[in-house]
């Protein structure tokens, strides 16, 4: 029997593949491991939108697609995927995709409504106001000078609008609250409790148009316009701009702490935050092939950077002997639209200083420069020598472009600096592989791209099954 059980799962599960084998097949093998036509497809599809101006053909895409796992095949090898930098940025990525899917529309429903429900118990049957106001203040320590003055102020200026003064020109120039003055006395749509209370039963005392009586509160006399009143709107109404509101609050990210906390407390806390997200993870990557290969990019994208950092970029970058003969073998490739200038311009107090830096900097090698004029000129309180060194193209430095560029307009010296020169070389061409730093290390670091490629694909074993290759997207 026990055979007999063994059989029939071994049967069941040749089926299984075999089916998996016509609806998914295998469109390439890297290193042993199958990449199903699913995968290449989510892959192309994304990098080949209707946005990508360079397009490729599948058969190219499936170059770039096999480097691109060769790459990860190598990082996996160096146990990259091993390192707690990796672990810990690929959690975060994976994480902030994995998390909203425990929140569902009906919660986020639920706590908009909720919001809103204790919003209209909060504003009551008084409703809203929209009351504009001009306020006269009363200083804290005021004499009776002070407020006799304030009052005479705030009766003339009530006497005006009983005359028919405008009530949003005599906010803007005679009201005390500056930010409500200038919006013509208008404060803003406010409920009971959210101002003092003195303006509050002034304020919703009033009809829509009518104006009260100047009143005393603790800041002073006020007198309020009653522009517009009205009750909350419905839900349906006040919906979304609730939901935008708590969004930017952090709603979402409130509730799913709230249910992944649920779930850790109901296992009876045998399972961890990462165990739950974990577990939604596997789920939605079954369900949801475009989850399961985005979480799979997360992964070989990260692996690939590192070993890209590491193996080519950085090594590139560092290797300054490998870089110069890079560019002594390419030197016709660097060219410029217009020349360049390598040295130093300098500031100086005195004007026999002029020489005299100029015949220093002439034996001393250009890194040294700025190192020795701060030891021979600028070793006391008082600097001497001002000077930038740099690479410069015209527009840079208005002195460079004065003195070498001849630009006919002369720069203003700078303040106790009236004396001002250049040292260096005009170039009209690229004379060291410094003078084009960052263009020469990225052809460099392509190169070095290129060689590491075609090592991986002399120890890794490359298949690519063509008759699938051609069925991609035509299926």
């Amino acid at each position: 029997m026990r055979c007999l059980a063994i059989t029939i799962a071994a049967f069941f599960c040749s089926v299984l593949y075999v089916k998996a084998q016509q609806t998914d097949p295998v469109v390439m093998r890297i290193n042993g491991k199958d990449i199903a036509r699913s995968e290449f497809e989510y892959n192309y599809n994304k990098n080949n939108g209707e946005e990508v101006l360079d397009k490729k053909t599948v058969e190219e895409y499936a170059e770039l697609f096999v480097n691109y796992k060769l790459k990860v095949e190598a990082a996996l090898d160096a146990r990259y995927d091993t390192l707690s930098s990796f672990k810990k940025e690929f959690r975060t990525y994976r994480d902030q995709l994995i998390r909203p899917y425990f929140v569902t529309d009906a919660a986020e429903e639920a706590e908009v409504r909720r919001y809103y429900d204790q919003m209209k118990t909060s504003i009551g049957d008084a409703g809203l106001i929209y009351p504009a106001h001009i306020m006269v203040r009363i200083p804290q320590q005021a004499t009776s000078a002070d407020q006799e003055r304030a009052k005479a102020k705030i009766d003339s200026i009530y006497a005006a609008l009983k005359a028919g003064a405008s009530f949003e020109e005599m906010a803007k120039q005679h009201s005390d609250d500056v930010a409500t003055g200038r919006r013509g006395g208008i404060v803003a749509w406010i409920a009971k409790g959210q101002s003092i209370k003195e303006f509050d039963e002034k304020a919703f005392a009033l009809e829509k148009g009518e104006m009260s009586e100047p009143f005393l509160a603790p800041m002073g006399y006020h007198i309020v316009l009653m522009k517009d009143r009205k009750q909350l709107e419905p839900y349906a109404q006040l919906k979304a701009q609730i939901k935008t509101f708590l969004e930017q609050r952090g709603l979402k990210d409130r509730l799913v702490a709230v249910k992944i906390d649920s779930l850790v407390r109901s296992s009876g806390n045998t399972l961890t935050t990462d165990d739950i997200i974990d577990r939604k993870a596997e789920e939605l990557s079954k369900a949801d092939s475009n989850i399961k290969y985005l979480i799979q990019e997360y992964y070989d994208g990260l692996l690939m950077y590192e070993i890209s950092s590491r193996e080519i970029w950085d090594k590139a970058a560092q290797d300054e002997e490998g870089l110069e003969a890079y560019f002594k073998k390419h030197k016709s490739d660097y060219k410029w639209d217009s020349p360049r200038y390598r040295g130093i311009v300098y500031h100086c107090r005195e004007k026999d200083q002029v020489k005299s830096v100029r015949k220093l900097l002439k034996k001393v090698e250009p890194s040294l420069w700025a190192d020795t004029l701060r030891a021979t000129y600028n070793r006391d309180s008082v600097m001497q020598i001002r000077a930038e060194k740099n690479f410069f193209k015209k527009g840079d430095n208005a002195f460079v472009d004065h003195l070498v560029f001849k630009v006919k307009t002369e720069p203003t010296p700078l303040k106790d600096f009236p004396y001002y020169a250049v040292y260096g070389d005009k170039l009209k061409r690229p004379k060291e592989w410094t003078d084009v730093k960052s263009a020469v290390i990225s052809d460099y670091q392509l190169l070095q791209e290129a060689r590491f490629v075609e090592e991986l694909r002399q120890k890794y074993k490359v298949e690519i099954f063509d008759d699938v290759l051609k069925t991609v997207n035509k299926h």
